[in-house]
């Protein structure tokens, strides 16, 4: 059988690549010779290169506003430059199929492609952002998380769910205390501030600790640079982030604190656990996480609190609530009929692949 060569694509956030890498098993399995094209020093990079099995290329990307920046008047060079870096890259690698998550970095790869091999294009958020409405123009087909999303889409919309990471089914409760060392005896909330932290969420959790501690064990991931060494508290532990680490915390986790990037509630989703969702506001976003929190607070999944009127006794008040409550979320999430997207992902992976064929 011809070896298949498949470039994967995204970036800026740990949301545009970890479904990326947990597609990676399965089109090993398939046979794939797998390049991945992100920017340098890059989250995309550090997590595809802890992946291993996979070549990575680094390209030039600019990001793409709606608003007035002053890096509006060099992002589109940059954006340029990548173009005909990714370009010379497919030209080399030659890949029977890109497969592109978003993320800024991910339009000069697609638009480079688009006439040299078949493009697919995954959408995790509610709404298309700015990128994937661009991806969307030259992709055969747009994978869509939410079903409500294929709408924005059109005709080439296929609702797959995302992709799960296998490994975050295999955690281990009792491993999980013991590398946190805060024990059992307490339910436990997992505070997770997405890839790159969340200081509202982080000071609304650490102003909460008095209340919240006499109840819950708390596993705070702060983000890169944000433990607050000062805070030293039985049943409180802090981490920059995890890797490895994460099932193990996820199985421990009896509730979670997280912002809403689709990715990460899905996976909330998939593990069946309730949660409190704190959205990135308008003001600093295009309100894709509201969108986001929303859905899953209607569909029984999850409670969302807007960052605006967030305070700390709101926040003890709303965990306590969704904990009395947990088993009620719990079954809501199991009648569910959202899934894992893995298999349905890489099943228009391959079918576009056989279209080329």
């Amino acid at each position: 059988m011809k070896e298949r060569t498949i470039m994967l694509t995204g970036g800026g956030t740990a949301g545009h690549v970890t479904p990326n890498i947990a597609l990676v098993p399965k089109l090993k399995e398939a046979g794939f010779n797998i390049h991945y094209v992100g920017t340098k020093n890059s989250i995309e990079e550090k997590l595809v290169k802890e992946c291993g099995g996979i070549t990575y290329h680094s390209i030039s990307s600019g990001k793409l506003r709606r608003y007035f920046s002053l890096k509006n008047l060099t992002d589109p060079f940059r954006v340029v430059k990548g173009f005909f870096e990714a370009k010379r890259i497919i030209k080399t690698v030659k890949p029977d199929i890109v497969f592109s998550k978003g993320g800024f970095v991910s339009v000069p790869v697609v638009m480079a492609a688009s006439g040299k091999a078949p493009i697919v294009t995954h959408e995790s958020d509610y709404s298309p952002g700015l990128a994937n409405k661009i991806n969307a123009r030259f992709a055969k087909k747009v994978c869509v998380t939410f079903e409500d999303t294929l709408k924005y889409v059109g005709k080439k919309g296929i609702h797959t769910g995302t992709p799960v990471r296998a490994a975050l089914f295999c955690g281990n409760r009792e491993l999980g205390a013991k590398i946190t060392e805060i024990g059992s005896e307490k339910p436990v909330v997992l505070v997770m501030g997405g890839s790159l932290g969340a200081v509202a969420v982080n000071e609304a959790v650490r102003g909460a600790l008095d209340g919240l501690l006499k109840d819950f064990n708390i596993i705070h991931l702060c983000g890169k640079g944000k433990v607050d060494e000062s805070i030293k508290r039985k049943g409180y532990v802090q981490y920059e982030y995890a890797n490895e680490e994460l099932p193990h915390y996820m199985a421990l986790a009896d509730i979670v604190i997280s912002r809403s990037g689709a990715n990460a509630i899905f996976e909330f989703l998939a593990l069946k656990k309730p949660s409190v969702l704190i959205p990135l506001p308008k003001s600093t976003s295009r309100g894709d996480q509201i969108l986001n929190a929303s859905y899953f607070e209607r569909k029984g999944f999850a409670v969302m609190l807007e960052q605006e009127t967030l305070t700390a006794q709101k926040l003890q008040d709303t965990v306590r609530k969704l904990y009395d409550n947990r088993q009620k979320y719990i079954e809501n999430m199991e009648k569910s009929n959202a899934h894992n997207g893995l298999e349905s992902v890489f099943s228009v992976i391959m079918e576009t692949v056989g279209e080329k064929a």
